[in-house]
């Protein structure tokens, strides 16, 4: 006897190889400084999509998605700390000699 997945997982897998064909197509799309903020818009989309489905939070209580998205909140603390790191240095890389 088999059993058929979830429509939610089927669902979100259709989604998530969309969003990657998407992804590819946009790649060779000449979008000049529109590049980076459609990446990541899509990026983000998918992160919603695994988080909801695999992570299951769309079924958690509140608190549950607080720390999730606390999680997150640091993640992007960390990046832009290490990102002012990066940018604010004089000489990066450092000139070969």
């Amino acid at each position: 006897m088999r059993h058929a997945p979830p429509l939610a997982l089927v669902l979100s897998w259709l989604a998530l190889l969309g969003l990657l064909g998407l992804t590819v197509l946009m790649a060779y799309q000449p979008l000049g400084g529109f590049n980076f903020p459609v990446a990541l818009t899509i990026a983000a989309a998918k992160a919603l999509i695994v988080a909801a489905v695999f992570m299951e939070l769309r079924d958690r209580c509140g608190l549950t998605i607080a720390f999730a998205a606390a999680g997150v909140f640091w993640l992007s603390i960390l990046l832009w700390l290490a990102g002012t790191d990066y940018f604010t240095r004089p000489e990066f890389p450092p000139p070969l000699h």
